[in-house]
C-alpha cells in the first residue's frame, strides 16, 4: 500500500510539471517505438478541463500508437526542432490562449517539414488572437464578437448533452473508411467558420451544431485532420469516435 501511495504522489507530481506519464502505460524511447513501427504522437492539452482517465485510456487503446502527453505550458517546449524529432504527428487537445513568436515560427515550421497534425473538439478555439492558426487547422472558433473584413461575427456557440447523428458524408476517406452514420451524445459547437477549401468528412443536421463537424486539409508539407467530437467518457468510449481518432491518426502520420 505504502508503495502504491508513493506512485500515486510521483504521477499527481509529474502531471503537475509537465512530465509525460501516459495512464498505465509507460511511453517508448524514440528509436524504440520506431523499431515497433507504432506512431508516435505529443499529445497536447491544458486551459480547459476534461475527464483525463477516460481520455488517456482511449489513446492507450490504440495498438499502432505510442504517445508522449503533456501538458501546457510545458508543451510548446516540444514544439523545438531537437524535440519534435522524438515524435511523428501532434494531436492537439488543448485551448490555449498564448504563443509567442519563436513558438509560432516553430509550429508552422513542424507543419512545413511535414509533422501531421490532428486537432481535437476545443482545440480549435487555440490561440484565438493568431489567424494563421485558423489557416492551419481550417476553422475559426469565435471567442468573442468581432468584426472580420467588415463582417460582423458572433461570438461561437457551445451546447452540452446533445444526442445527435454524425453523418459520413466521404466513406472512401482513410479517416472514415470503414464507418457508417452513427449516434453520438456530445457537445456540440455552432456559429464557427470553415475554410471551404477543406475536404468534409463528417456533418450533421443538430440544430445546435455547425454542419461541417469534421474535416482534412493540408498545411506545407501536413496532413491536418479536424474532428469537432469528444467533450467527455460518453464520446471517449464510443467506438465510432474511437476509430475516427485512431485513422485520423494513420492518416496524419501517412500510414493510411
Amino acid at each position: 500500500m505504502q508503495i502504491m501511495k508513493k506512485t500515486r504522489v510521483l504521477l499527481a507530481v509529474g502531471l503537475v510539471l509537465g512530465f509525460t506519464f501516459p495512464a498505465n502505460r509507460s511511453v517508448p524511447a524514440a528509436d524504440q517505438a520506431s523499431a515497433t513501427g507504432k506512431i508516435r504522437v505529443l499529445l497536447v492539452t491544458g486551459g480547459h478541463a476534461f475527464e483525463r482517465e477516460p481520455f488517456l485510456a482511449m489513446f492507450n487503446s490504440f495498438t499502432n500508437v505510442t504517445f508522449q502527453y503533456v501538458e501546457h505550458p510545458k508543451a510548446h517546449d516540444l514544439f523545438a526542432p531537437e524535440a519534435a524529432s522524438r515524435y511523428d504527428i501532434l494531436v492537439l487537445y488543448d485551448m490555449w490562449k498564448t504563443i509567442d513568436d519563436a513558438v509560432r515560427t516553430n509550429f508552422v515550421n513542424l507543419l512545413k517539414r511535414g509533422k501531421g497534425l490532428v486537432v481535437l473538439h476545443h482545440a480549435i478555439a487555440n490561440y484565438n488572437d493568431w489567424d494563421q492558426y485558423a489557416g492551419i487547422i481550417g476553422a475559426k472558433y469565435y471567442l468573442k464578437a468581432q468584426t472580420v473584413n467588415g463582417v460582423e461575427k458572433a461570438r461561437s456557440q457551445f451546447k452540452h448533452d446533445v444526442v445527435f447523428t454524425v453523418r459520413i458524408c466521404d466513406p472512401s476517406h482513410p479517416i472514415t473508411r470503414g464507418l457508417k452514420d452513427f449516434e453520438i451524445h456530445d457537445e456540440t459547437y455552432n456559429l464557427f467558420d470553415v475554410d471551404p477549401g477543406v475536404k468534409p468528412l463528417l456533418t450533421t443536421e443538430a440544430p445546435t451544431s455547425g454542419k461541417i463537424i469534421g474535416w482534412a486539409k493540408e498545411y506545407g508539407k501536413s496532413r491536418v485532420a479536424y474532428i469537432q467530437l469528444g467533450h467527455d467518457h460518453l464520446a471517449y468510449e464510443n467506438p465510432n469516435y474511437r476509430q475516427l481518432v485512431q485513422q485520423a491518426i494513420c492518416w496524419a502520420a501517412e500510414k493510411q
